[in-house]
This record gives C-alpha cells, sequence and structure tokens, in this order.
C-alpha cells in the first residue's frame, strides 16, 4: 500500500469510528456551547463588558473543549492492538499518526471554528471581529491537536494520565489562547492583527512537521 493510500485509510477509519462514538464527539462541542452561552447570561446585558471579555471565553472554552477529547486520541487503538499494527505496517508511522492527529481536529477543532461566529453574536461582536475569531481560532485549534497529540502519546498507558496530559499540555496551551484571544481584541481595538497571525503561523507550521515524528517516537516507547 501505498503512503496515500494509507494516510487516506487511517483518516477514513478515524472519522468512521468518530461518527459511531458520536456522544464522545459531541461531549466537547456541547461544552463549548454551554461555556460560552452561560458566560452573557451571569454577566448581564451590558454590552460593553460582554465585548470586553468576549475573546477570552470565547477562546478558554475552545481551549478546554479541546483537552476533552486529547485522552481519546489513541487509548482505543492502543487497546485494540491498532497502533501495534500501525507500527508495524510498511507505511511510515509518523504520516499514519499526521492522519489520527487530522481526524482529531476535523471531528474536535473544525466545529469550534464553524460554532464560533455564532457564538460570538451574543457577546454583541462585530462582524470583522468574528471573521478575525474564526481565523485565530482556524490557526490555533490545530496547534492544540498537534501539542496535545503529543502529550497523549507521551501518557498512553500510564494510570492517571488524564490528569499527567493536562498538567503537561496546559503550558504548551497558553501562548496559543494569548495570541489568539489577542488577535480578537485587537480587532476589536481597531489596532492591526498581523502581528498575533503571524505568531500563530510560527506556532502552527513547526507543529505540523514535528508534532507527527514526536507523536510516534512517543507512542514506539509506549509499546515497547
Amino acid at each position: 500500500m501505498s503512503a496515500s493510500r494509507a494516510f487516506t485509510a487511517v483518516l477514513k477509519r478515524d472519522l468512521r469510528l468518530a461518527l459511531r462514538r458520536k456522544s464522545e464527539v459531541l461531549t466537547a462541542v456541547f461544552f463549548f456551547v454551554v461555556v460560552a452561552a452561560l458566560f452573557p447570561l451571569g454577566i448581564g446585558p451590558e454590552l460593553n463588558t460582554l465585548r470586553l471579555i468576549a475573546p477570552g471565553v470565547l477562546w478558554v472554552g475552545a481551549l478546554l473543549s479541546s483537552m476533552l477529547a486529547l485522552q481519546r486520541l489513541f487509548e482505543a487503538d492502543y487497546r485494540d492492538g491498532s497502533l501495534e499494527q500501525m507500527a508495524l505496517s510498511p507505511a511510515p508511522m509518523p504520516l499514519l499518526v499526521a492522519a489520527k492527529l487530522l481526524a482529531h481536529w476535523l471531528v474536535s477543532g473544525l466545529p469550534l471554528v464553524l460554532l464560533a461566529p455564532l457564538l460570538g453574536l451574543q457577546f454583541d461582536l462585530a462582524p470583522q471581529a468574528l471573521a478575525t475569531l474564526m481565523l485565530t481560532l482556524l490557526l490555533g485549534t490545530p496547534v492544540l491537536s498537534l501539542v496535545g497529540g503529543i502529550g497523549a502519546a507521551l501518557t498512553l498507558g500510564v494510570r492517571g494520565g488524564g490528569v499527567l496530559l493536562s498538567l503537561l499540555v496546559l503550558p504548551l496551551f497558553v501562548p496559543v489562547l494569548v495570541f489568539g484571544a489577542g488577535a480578537v481584541e485587537a480587532q476589536i481595538s481597531g489596532l492591526g492583527i498581523q502581528a498575533h497571525i503571524s505568531i500563530l503561523l510560527a506556532m502552527l507550521l513547526p507543529a505540523v512537521f514535528f508534532s507527527p515524528f514526536a507523536c510516534s517516537a512517543a507512542l514506539r516507547i509506549a509499546l515497547e
């Protein structure tokens, strides 16, 4: 099997499995919606206050929602032996891991990007701010999946891995949160967002390249 066919096969497989486990997929999305919807009710109808807190609330909700799905990224394949088959297959392990990371983002990250503008309307965000919010989430949520995938691979099979995973990846998620929310705040304030977008891109590109290799190395250690 060629590398491209192997990549496509793993991607389709993970997407099919995700569609069969709708409750697990919808948990993260539902959490994001609940967090974003409850804040306006608790803060009150003051529009200036809502616009001020909107970037932080939406980005924190997206970050925590992404973390909910990380522990299940490799766990099921580890238990049923699929990871061992991937490690023994002739296709490069980093390529197969990249397919799993892409499937994870399509299931857990992309819905957050699409829902964010609708939830942003509750905070009275302008169309330009909503567009910036979508752009930053489109750049930032893949970083969360890629970096989180390394943490999920490192804690695979470890007792209490969920807590350890949170401790490992949460400090690494903070820069994405800061510059993602900062871009939206800059747009609301009428300032330039180019610097924030450039930094998000600077975090995304190395993560795309290095994360599959780091995950593969950690998974091989977990399988030994």
